[in-house]
């Protein structure tokens, strides 16, 4: 890629992007030189954080969408490609998770998990596939531990991410040979606004330097999208005493 930083030239997108790893991602992948779309439901934090990127010299756009609608993921991904002439990068970030147990979960929290992370990242991955291909791209699944180790206190949250790792493992093998790189990056505790729709945030319930913070997972959502073609890469994303406590 030409520039002073790797991902000069290029753009990207980033759902979820209006707290926690989204934001920061956006960040890192600017600051490697990537002209960034932030996206999430909430217009005026996004705004917020692109006009933070744009003070640092990065550029970046808003675009406000819901990934559990398929026409708003649409525009999105065709917003971008017009701001940027391209779509260099997509990470697929934006995600729920419900603590309720299975026998107390009504339907309409099953079926809300469901909406954002599956049918959200079928839908981001469906729309920017024939633009990674243009460009031998990279899609990044944000998935979990939740998603390759049992999670006896959410089997429904853990279920969803245990899909996304076999959608984007078989996605791989099916684009690969287009030269588009698919990667999940999984990452353990993360202190982060997650689970406050239940007012059980990670960011309460961690200390600072206790669990994994959101700039780590960024660092490598950032690592995944500098490879060049034919690499790609799965990232797990831990301290170096988690095992410890399983």
């Amino acid at each position: 890629m030409a520039g002073n930083e790797p991902l000069d030239g290029t753009a990207a997108i980033v759902t979820g992007a209006s707290s926690g790893i989204g934001a920061a991602t956006a960040r890192a992948l600017a600051d490697r030189g990537a002209s960034v779309t932030l996206s999430a439901r909430r217009k005026e934090r996004l705004q917020e954080i692109a006009g933070g990127i744009e003070d640092d010299g990065g550029e970046a756009a808003v675009v406000t969408a819901d990934v559990t609608d398929d026409a708003q993921v649409a525009a999105l991904v065709e917003e971008t490609v017009e701001a940027f002439g391209r779509l260099d990068v997509v990470v697929a970030n934006a995600g729920l998770g419900r603590d309720v147990a299975v026998e107390e979960m009504d339907t309409a929290t099953y079926r809300q998990m469901m909406d954002v992370n599956v049918d959200g990242a079928f839908f981001t991955a469906r729309e920017s596939i024939p633009h990674l291909r243009e460009t031998e791209g990279v899609l990044i699944f944000l998935s979990s531990f939740a998603g390759q180790y049992p999670r006896p206190g959410n089997p429904v949250y853990a279920a969803t991410k245990w899909w996304v790792q076999g959608f984007a493992r078989s996605l791989a093998g099916s684009v690969g040979g287009d030269g588009i790189g698919v990667t999940t990056i999984n990452p353990s505790e993360v202190r982060t606004a997650f689970g406050s729709e239940d007012d059980d945030a990670m960011a309460d319930a961690f200390d600072p330097g206790e669990v994994t913070e959101p700039d780590e997972v960024a660092e490598a959502i950032a690592f995944a999208a500098v490879q060049d073609p034919p690499t790609a890469v799965n990232v797990d994303v831990y301290r170096r005493d988690k095992f410890a406590h399983f």
